[in-house]
């Protein structure tokens, strides 16, 4: 006995095409149209189209591939593109830092045990300036000794000691006196001067007093006053007062 045919199994009508992916038919008139074709070039309709970025990526990914897992796809992939951009960015920063802390660890001064402190450069040594000796004031220098066989004066405004070798009156004039003077000198006493007695309050006036020498102690004086008596007996010490 003959089995009787199985029936045809249904078929399962296509999925819709995806308004404006692969272009379509019209709604109203039925004539085709081209992917991406906003109007009806026939009855003037206007198409059903996807607009936006995700509608045209999905548009090329239907194109190469037929599964399609959804619009989500495309928001994920962008947010791990934008994840591993920052990633690279972070670690490239960090090898930067760390290369920046090597070279100033390698170029840094050292810090000296036990002080926990980075040593400082010793300071650099001043700088002196030579002494400008023009600008500094300078004392007079003292007046040159008179020469051994010229008569001297008294120091003016000094007081002191002195050994009298003679005294000649002012009526015999002061040339009498300057010979006398002159005799001492050639004889070998030095410091032998002429002065006036009036002008001394320790002398009495009206005398050319020949001397010799002149001494700030009456020790002093008395310690030359041999030298003066071997020429000039008569010689004696005497203090000049102004």
């Amino acid at each position: 006995m003959a089995m009787p045919p199985e029936p045809p199994e249904e078929q399962q009508p296509p999925p819709p095409p995806t308004p404006g992916d692969e272009g379509g038919e019209c709604p109203r008139c039925g004539t085709p149209y081209e992917p991406f074709q906003e109007y009806c070039l026939e009855c003037g309709l206007r198409l059903p189209a996807n607009r936006g970025l995700i509608p045209v990526l999905s548009t090329a990914w239907r194109k190469r591939v037929p599964w399609y897992p959804g619009d989500w796809v495309w928001p994920v992939l962008a947010l791990l593109i934008v994840a591993a951009l920052a990633a690279a960015i972070a670690i490239l920063a960090n090898t930067n830092n760390e290369s920046a802390t090597k070279t100033q660890a390698a170029t840094g001064e050292s810090i000296p045990a036990g002080t926990g402190t980075v040593g400082s450069p010793p300071p650099p040594p001043e700088e002196t300036s030579p002494t400008d000796t023009s600008t500094l004031p300078t004392e007079p220098p003292p007046p040159p000794p008179p020469p051994a066989n010229e008569i001297i004066e008294w120091p003016a405004g000094q007081n002191g000691w002195t050994i009298v070798l003679a005294s000649v009156p002012t009526s015999s004039g002061r040339a009498t006196a300057n010979r006398t003077a002159r005799n001492a000198l050639n004889s070998g006493l030095t410091d032998v001067g002429v002065l006036d007695s009036s002008e001394f309050s320790s002398l009495q006036p009206g005398y050319y007093v020949v001397f010799s020498g002149v001494y700030n102690s009456e020790s002093e004086a008395q310690s030359a006053e041999s030298t003066a008596k071997s020429s000039y007996p008569q010689a004696y010490v005497r203090q000049i007062t102004q």
